[in-house]
């Protein structure tokens, strides 16, 4: 099961390969509260959702390149660097097709499943009008959507029966407001101070989804 859980990992570019001790971020806004929120369009979620479901069926379908590619890319950064380099990142990545075949595993589905909570984070500058006048604010740039999944994996080993495995967990989804452009962090593994050290302005208490396996009778 530890080779299993390996494998579902890097498939879906988790824990076992990204996950980092918090490093030292950039300072929160003085005053959050002057920073301009808004309520969150339904579009953005269920386009989040669709973004999670598309990448599940690329994965599935054994287009692990894609995952690799969608990764968020402060994420893929921070991980490579930790790792050697982007080369090596990739390289490891590559090899995830290679490593499910020779243990027996294949994924069956990988879709979302759950109510998804999202956030506003990465504060910028941005021009806003007030009462006629132009006037630079604060305004949260990106959307953070984790939306929960559920996988199910198939494995076969000699002379044994074989064994269907669902995992929950969730998928990180970021893009930048308007674009409707989403990358993805894994969450298997993920502590809140992992998101917090990418995006200092979450909330310290923030639930995260749970993380789980069970057999499939």
């Amino acid at each position: 099961m530890i080779v299993f859980h390996g494998c579902l990992s890097l498939v879906l570019l988790g824990a076992s390969v990204t996950a980092q001790p918090a490093t030292a971020t950039p300072q929160a806004p003085s005053e959050q509260s002057d920073v301009i929120a808004e309520p969150v369009p339904p579009a953005v979620v269920a386009s989040a959702v669709a973004a999670v479901s598309k990448l599940g069926e690329e994965v599935v379908l054994g287009r692990y390149q894609v995952a690799i590619e969608r990764m968020n890319p402060q994420w893929k950064e921070r991980t490579a660097n930790r790792m050697g380099g982007m080369k090596a990142l990739e390289e490891q990545l590559s090899g995830v097709a290679a490593q499910m075949v020779q243990q027996g595993i294949s994924m069956i589905s990988f879709k979302p499943q759950g109510q998804p909570t999202t956030f506003e984070v990465d504060p910028g500058r941005r021009v806003v009008k007030e009462n006629g006048v132009s006037v630079e604010k604060l305004a949260y740039t990106k959307w953070m959507v984790l939306v929960p999944t559920a996988t199910r994996f198939r494995i076969i080993r000699p002379g044994t029966k074989p064994v269907v495995i669902e995992s929950t967990g969730y998928q990180v989804a970021v893009s930048d407001k308007g674009k409707d452009n989403w990358t993805f962090i894994d969450g298997a593994g993920l502590k809140v101070s992992d998101l917090r050290s990418l995006f200092i302005t979450l909330p310290q208490d923030m639930s995260l989804p749970p993380v789980g396996k069970r057999e499939i009778p």
